[in-house]
């Protein structure tokens, strides 16, 4: 094996049992902050909280392919380390089997989708960066408006929509110079796709999840 496969295959290995282990730690560490305080549960039991990672692991690792595997990686982790730690502590039994069963395909979706945000954020040009800064703002801001059209949970939602236009306006002015033509235009994108990502939330997998 040449050096260069040898640290291929390692940075591989790395990232794939790193992505599993943060996963369950995070899994683990949500359901324990459950209940400690009204905001921060509200914060820890949003779905943003969870895929952010993705586009976090997917921005620090070199190669597309395995970041976006890594994604889908950590959001199951993270699914099979909740549920995990939810049974141990008796509040898990099996009728709630088809709701784990939709937030893991749910994890395995957003997971890749993410990480791919990621790794374009931080890597590509042009289209593929403006909609890699999109995404990333549209996980942030989509929960906030969800936590404000449809809980109305007032100061959390303002909390997650001031970081989504901060992340999603910092992460423009950061990549100005490798964006290319239209460096302006995930500020355009963001928003649409936020909309979309509430419509999802609502029409799918709310709907989805209160049929089970």
């Amino acid at each position: 094996m040449t050096p260069t496969a040898a640290q291929s295959t390692r940075t591989s290995v790395l990232a794939t049992v790193g992505s599993i282990a943060f996963g369950l730690v995070l899994g683990v560490a949500t359901l324990r902050l459950h209940g400690m305080a009204p905001g921060l549960d509200e914060a820890t039991n949003s779905t943003t909280t969870w895929i952010i990672w993705a586009a976090i692991a997917g921005a620090l690792i070199p190669n597309r392919s395995l970041a976006t595997m890594c994604g889908a990686l950590i959001l199951v982790a993270t699914c099979t380390g909740y549920y995990a730690a939810a049974a141990a502590r008796h509040i898990f039994d099996m009728g709630a089997i088809p709701t784990a069963a939709v937030w893991f395909v749910t994890g395995a979706i957003g997971g890749p989708i993410l990480a791919w945000a990621g790794w374009n954020t931080r890597r590509a040009t042009g289209l593929q960066r403006h909609l890699g800064v999109a995404i990333i703002g549209m996980a942030i801001t989509g929960e906030g408006l969800w936590l404000a059209a449809v809980l109305h949970h007032w100061a959390t939602a303002a909390v997650f929509l001031a970081a989504g236009v901060i992340t999603t306006t910092a992460l423009t002015i950061y990549r100005y110079k490798a964006a290319g033509p239209r460096s302006w235009q995930p500020l355009i994108y963001m928003p649409i796709l936020a909309a979309a990502y509430l419509a999802t939330e609502y029409f799918v997998l709310d709907r989805l999840l209160t049929a089970l």
